[in-house]
């Protein structure tokens, strides 16, 4: 089973926005961060799962890592936002190693995810109060 990565989706209004700038990149989206992930054979097959407003909303599959030749690595991902169930995620700096038993299923065609209806402050609220 593949290991995957959580991200903050930095800079991203709502996660329309952030589909809209990964469809963008009509080859692949990349990321840069300083450091490559010590287990980054586990992730052969795996996604980066974002997180916006405290909770996961989608996932990218990576496409694998990349030296950018600036002492820094590219997350190289597929330019596409698969949603998921929401599942609460508190913010954090970098990226995170999220296990296969720990990550979200994704939503079929039409389904619709409770926690997306919920205000995002309210979300994070209740995810502080470990409530969800």
């Amino acid at each position: 089973m593949p290991l995957h990565i959580t991200k903050i989706a930095f800079q991203s209004e709502s996660p329309a926005s952030l589909k809209a700038w990964l469809e963008s990149h009509a080859d692949e989206a990349r990321l840069t961060t300083r450091y490559l992930p010590k287990r980054v054979e586990e992730m052969a097959g795996g996604s980066l799962y974002w997180i916006h407003g405290h909770q996961l909303v989608g996932r990218s599959p990576l496409l694998g890592f990349q030296e950018t030749g600036q002492g820094r690595y590219w997350i190289r991902l597929e330019p596409r936002l698969i949603a998921v169930r929401g599942s609460p995620k508190r913010a954090h700096q970098g990226w995170r190693y999220l296990e296969e038993a720990d990550a979200p299923p994704d939503l079929g065609a039409g389904e619709v995810d409770d926690l997306a209806a919920m205000p995002t402050a309210l979300l994070g609220e209740l995810s502080r109060l470990g409530l969800i």
